[in-house]
């Protein structure tokens, strides 16, 4: 089965780009300050988001876990199972980071907007200005996220560039199938002119093989004899014209 044809890349399409939505409202939720009404709504939002991304990846390893059993059934081979997993697990991770630092957010908001804002810092891995011990850790945690945020910027680069491929080639498949639907069409054309030419002619001919039965029906023995006398002395006549003048 093509990439194109196959269900899991469809939902994969999907679900990776509903996670693309939740972490442009993520980093939304993070600009936002910690009294504003907007943050309360968002925050509901982003939760409700990544628990219904959360159960489609679910649904996604289902389907793994089955092909697994029998992956000829499906077309497909280990190498390709384990790209599936990776995804999955990866999908998972960014989900599940979002859905920690919102719901941390949330815990937090209620403490106040000082205590709110410091909880917000460290959830950004950003530095307090009003703390001076303990600049290593947060300098370590830095160092954790940007190797982290890099390995997940390479492997959405390459899901970019592998949906690349397969948009190109779904584009190549419709145009294939709209040059013969379009000479399949042509064809049809073609058969229902020859079709009603047929009948035309049947009907024509039908018609003069009723002339003829009537003539013959009508004329005598002699007349018939005399008639074809006629049509020889006329074809004697018409053969020295051609090929003698």
């Amino acid at each position: 089965m093509s990439s194109a044809q196959d269900p899991f890349y469809i939902v994969k399409e999907e679900v990776q780009g509903s996670i693309d939505k939740l972490q442009s409202s993520f980093h939304r939720w993070e600009r936002i300050p910690s009294d504003s009404v907007e943050l309360g709504q968002l925050t509901k939002e982003l939760l409700s988001n990544c628990e219904s991304i959360e159960w489609q990846v679910d649904e996604l390893d289902k389907t793994i876990k089955v092909a697994a059993r029998d992956p000829a059934l499906y077309g497909i081979n280990e190498l390709e199972l384990e790209k599936r997993r990776r995804w999955t697990s990866t999908a998972r991770i960014q989900v599940g980071a979002v859905k920690k630092a919102v719901v941390s957010g949330k815990e937090l908001s209620i403490s106040g907007p000082t205590n709110a804002n410091g909880m917000r810092r460290e959830l950004l891995r950003l530095p307090d200005p009003h703390q001076t011990e303990g600049s290593n850790h947060y300098h370590d945690n830095d160092d954790f996220i940007s190797s982290e945020s890099d390995r997940q910027l390479l492997l959405m680069k390459q899901q970019d560039e592998e949906l690349d491929l397969l948009s190109a080639s779904v584009e190549r498949i419709g145009g294939i199938g709209l040059t013969i639907h379009d000479e399949l069409s042509a064809q049809d054309r073609i058969i229902d002119d020859l079709g009603s030419e047929m009948d035309s002619t049947s009907n024509r001919l039908d018609f003069v093989q009723k002339k003829v039965a009537m003539v013959m029906k009508k004329a005598s023995a002699k007349g018939q004899f005399m008639m074809i006398l006629f049509l020889l002395v006329l074809f004697i006549i018409l053969f020295v014209l051609v090929f003698f003048t």
